[in-house]
């Protein structure tokens, strides 16, 4: 009997999933997850993360089940010990070979590596597949032969050479003959730093993801362009949590996509092309990851970055995490990141630009908190959004671009709506002074005056970039 093992990791799914679908073809299955949690930890996720990762391994636990494909759990401290367990399991279980999707950061390239070796030196096959994204890093390349660190270019390329092949979703495996083999009990997941968010406001499966991706295109994909923007709307696919767990495929995205934008993805509808360049961006940002892998050491894309003189303002740190820096754009989109594991992405942006640039703190600090926090987090697009904000990483925001907080939420939360829901205390003031309350207004309300002034800081971050070029 030719047992086939599928190492499940961040590509929790039956549907259109490469490992599962070519161990089907060969034999089978049975299914193995290596829980990691002080491994995660070490690489910045928190309680949300964690939590969303484990709701999500039940849920693929009763699709297996479905499927007759039994489920192995195992609990390790570090990823250097996936090879020895791996093995065990496959000697135990007499497995012709393992099968898992890749992942790209670099210690995940590396524990890869380590297992196919092990494996290798005991002569039980492996393969890997590059199921997370469309192209194979170092597959699509410059001109000169090089890693795109713009993005506008890679997306033209994604899309010129982007083939039927790469966009096939993958089959969903029969029903197999019952094996000798038990699914193991999911252990309970043990006390974390932090109390996870209401499960309720991510439901944690791929039938949750895919109901999603069917809601958001149904109802918001044609005006995705028009309200991404706007905090207050819920213009914006919030898949990223299942897109980064694997819960739903790039793949079954674009056809979706293209079921309803006349079998296009580069031209048609503008809300439904906008959002394909979203993903586009998701698959840049894992293209980056390995083609320059000092962002996976804590260093800047831009090496000449690494000299900026951050500002060590614990205080002023402390506020932005809290959501007291008095810019109520900005407060109001940390509390809502706090309180439900997830920022609007143009929040992102704005919050982002405010700890890098206005408080001149550095952006790693920054990353660091969003990662702990972000039920979608993922290292490859947070760690590339802070760099974009901070001027330091691919396709940057010129050093000099520095989003003034109080114009953005005139611009896209033009009635305060956003601010007053999250920051209730705002809420009897008149719209147009919830973006910057007057201090009289602010006497018997209970909200910090800005810890900055705007102008001043915009001139003291030109002035750090400036001293770059010396």
């Amino acid at each position: 009997m030719n047992v086939q093992l599928v190492w499940l990791r961040s590509d929790l799914r039956t549907h259109d999933n490469s490992a599962l679908a070519a161990a089907a073809a060969k034999g089978p299955i049975v299914a193995v997850f290596l829980r990691s949690i002080k491994q995660w930890q070490a690489h910045g996720h928190g309680a949300n993360k964690i939590d969303f990762w484990a709701r999500g391994v039940a849920a693929i636990k009763a699709s297996l089940d479905g499927l007759n494909i039994p489920l192995l759990h195992r609990d390790i401290d570090t990823y250097d010990d996936a090879a020895q367990v791996l093995l065990d399991i496959a000697h135990e279980h007499k497995v012709d070979q393992l099968h898992f999707n890749l992942e790209y950061p670099l210690n995940e390239q590396r524990r890869d590596q380590a297992v196919q070796e092990a494996f290798k030196q005991q002569g039980i096959s492996v393969q890997g597949y590059h199921d997370a994204i469309a192209f194979a890093p170092g597959s699509l390349l410059t001109g000169k032969g090089d890693y795109y660190g713009v993005f506008t270019p890679f997306s033209k390329a994604w899309h010129k050479q982007i083939t039927a092949d790469q966009l096939t979703l993958r089959d969903t495996p029969k029903v197999q003959s019952p094996l000798a083999i038990e699914s193991d009990p999911l252990p309970t997941l043990p006390a974390l730093d932090e109390e996870p968010v209401d499960g309720r406001l991510w439901l944690a499966s791929e039938s949750a993801a895919s109901d999603n991706l069917e809601r958001f295109l149904r109802f918001r994909g044609r005006h995705y362009k028009a309200q991404r923007d706007l905090p207050k709307v819920r213009g914006t696919s919030e898949l990223s949590p299942y897109l980064a767990l694997g819960m739903i495929s790039y793949r079954q995205c674009l056809q979706a996509v293209m079921s309803e934008n006349g079998g296009h993805l580069a031209d048609g509808d503008a809300g439904l092309t906008t959002w394909v360049n979203e993903l586009v961006w998701r698959e840049f940002y894992q293209h980056v990851v390995v083609g320059f892998p000092q962002v996976c050491r804590y260093q800047p894309f831009q090496a000449h970055t690494q000299q900026l003189k951050w500002r060590n303002d614990d205080e002023g740190f402390k506020a932005w995490c809290e959501g007291r820096t008095g810019y109520p754009l900005v407060d109001a989109a940390m509390r809502q990141l706090v309180a439900t594991g997830w920022m609007h992405n143009r929040l992102r942006m704005v919050t982002a630009m405010f700890l890098s640039k206005h408080l001149l703190i550095d952006w790693r600090r920054g990353e660091a908190f969003f990662m702990r926090h972000l039920v979608d987090g993922e290292f490859c697009a947070n760690n590339g959004g802070w760099q974009w904000a901070a001027s330091t990483g691919t396709d940057a925001a010129p050093y000099f671009r520095i989003f003034n907080p109080t114009t953005q939420s005139t611009r896209f939360d033009a009635e305060g709506e956003f601010i007053a829901h999250w920051l209730p205390v705002l809420e009897s003031l008149p719209a147009k002074a919830r973006h910057a309350p007057p201090q009289d207004m602010l006497n018997p309300i209970d909200y910090p005056a800005p810890i900055v002034d705007h102008k001043t800081a915009r001139l003291r971050a030109l002035d750090a970039f400036k001293a770059l070029s010396k």
